[in-house]
């Protein structure tokens, strides 16, 4: 967003409206760039379905595996399927640095536990035991529609994908809520935060007995014959598995004019799109520095694990980089490429809620339909937990992005002591690179259906691509 002359002083500062001030050609491209974006959302409500996403991109982009006999400046490394960098090799020496995009691909679920199926004899249902995982509001999903994805691993260690419920053929599934006339008690005398008790968070998985069973446990019998029959998988088999409650629900166009998307997981998939899309817009460019993607796992539980931020599988990665460049892989040169290198730490932000606008501060907040945020820093108090970028990178960034008329604002997590959250900056910038938090506003976060503006996630796109490419 460049600084426009004001009406009444040259000098302030004023965000531009991308509706009001982009021309009708880019204005066109936001709407269309929305509509494969919908469908991402809808085929990628995992880390590995946005893994396999990406993978099938990939690979009729000719990117190659390291692991491929053939050489190539196009190369990813995917890890434990649930997290994947890519790369594609820019003419200078990668110790002079590298531009990267970081993301995370997972999201606040509802997760089914290990040994997950009981058959209640309160209500002579079969039941489904669950965790959640990330930050959520556990009233939101109760009583609404849920699909089962996943993988189950089986004894023989073969593997079994499970997608029901997607389907307007499949079944779905419900945690029931307690009904209002017999709430007064149980869920209304309490906080809005321990209303809904995570322990009674359980799936009706299914209630039908074969007919003239004699089973001590008919319902769960008979469930587990239909699994049988379905994917070849016994109870035994579900010890061994990652099944994940998602909404049911696709994407969809939102707001009379169509001008936004609602749906799940976009955070933090928009940015994970987003940079997927500038890598592969940038292919014709030859880069001077290398460009890189990184979509990492949980990050919604502190990207700890093998498939998180903190694990060495990024810095594994540019070391088989400096290997195919013909550079030293030596852990010093792995700490200078680190050092030389600039990330945008690529996960969305909160955008001002209009039914809850007290809890930002405006001047500092998020706005629809503004462009893409950068955020000097995230975290909560005293910026406990942030990164705080370096004001000359801070001013690189949006010299960057003025330079390539990219609609931007700056904008901070809500107000100071009102809350607060973090990403994998810090992290990134723990290996000594120079990191800014840099994503598209969101509304519902955290929610089942998270609402983005299409004008901000193609901002977010072309900041992407345009930062990419930067010196």
């Amino acid at each position: 967003m460049k600084k426009k002359e004001s009406a009444t002083n040259p000098l302030f500062y004023e965000r531009k409206n991308f509706w009001k001030e982009a021309p009708s050609t880019e204005r066109q491209a936001a709407m269309d760039f929305a509509v494969p974006y919908k469908q991402f959302l809808n085929v990628a409500k995992t880390e590995r379905e946005a893994i396999a996403y990406t993978l099938d991109v990939l690979h009729k982009h000719k990117f190659k595996a390291f692991t491929d006999k053939k050489k190539s400046h196009r190369v990813y490394s995917v890890f434990r399927g649930k997290t994947i960098a890519i790369a594609v090799l820019g003419n200078e020496p990668l110790t002079n640095g590298f531009n990267l995009v970081g993301a995370h691909i997972d999201a606040p679920r509802v997760d089914l536990k290990q040994n997950p199926l009981y058959e209640d004899s309160s209500s002579a249902m079969l039941c489904a035991k669950t965790h959640y995982y990330g930050g959520i509001k556990k009233y939101q999903w109760v009583s609404t529609p849920l699909a089962l994805h996943g993988v189950v691993v089986k004894t023989d260690g073969s593997l079994v994908d499970i997608c029901l419920g997607e389907s307007e053929d499949d079944p779905v599934f419900v945690i029931p809520d307690l009904l209002p006339h017999l709430a007064r008690k149980e869920q209304y005398t309490k906080n809005i935060g321990d209303a809904i008790d995570a322990s009674r968070m359980n799936l009706v998985f299914s209630g039908m007995v074969e007919a003239g069973s004699t089973e001590t446990e008919a319902a769960r019998a008979y469930a587990l014959k239909l699994l049988n029959d379905r994917y070849g998988i016994s109870e035994h088999d579900l010890l061994s598995a990652e099944l994940e409650l998602v909404p049911a629900t696709p994407a969809r166009d939102a707001g009379l004019d169509s001008s936004m998307v609602v749906g799940y997981g976009q955070d933090d998939r928009i940015c994970a799109y987003a940079g997927l899309m500038a890598v592969l817009d940038n292919l014709d460019a030859k880069p001077k520095r290398t460009m890189i993607a990184y979509f990492s796992d949980k990050e919604e539980v502190g990207s700890q694990g093998n498939t998180g931020a903190h694990s060495v599988f990024l810095q594994d990665f540019i070391g088989h980089l400096l290997d195919l460049k013909g550079e030293t892989n030596s852990a010093a040169n792995l700490r200078r490429t680190f050092i030389n290198s600039q990330i945008l730490s690529a996960d969305v932000n909160v955008a001002v809620d209009p039914n809850y606008p007290s809890v930002h501060d405006r001047q500092n907040a998020v706005l629809f339909n503004y462009g893409v945020g950068i955020s000097k820093f995230t975290g909560s108090g005293g910026k406990g937990g942030c990164n705080d970028a370096n004001a000359e990178f801070n001013a690189k960034v949006i010299r960057t992005f003025n330079d390539a008329g990219v609609f931007w604002q700056t904008g901070e997590l809500g107000k100071v002591d009102e809350g607060g959250g973090g990403t994998i900056a810090y992290i990134l910038a723990n290996l000594g690179a120079e990191v800014i938090d840099c994503g598209t506003g969101l509304m519902g976060m955290h929610s089942l259906y998270e609402m983005c503006s299409k004008a901000d996630l193609y901002s977010t796109y072309r900041a992407y691509k345009a930062f990419l490419l930067a010196d």
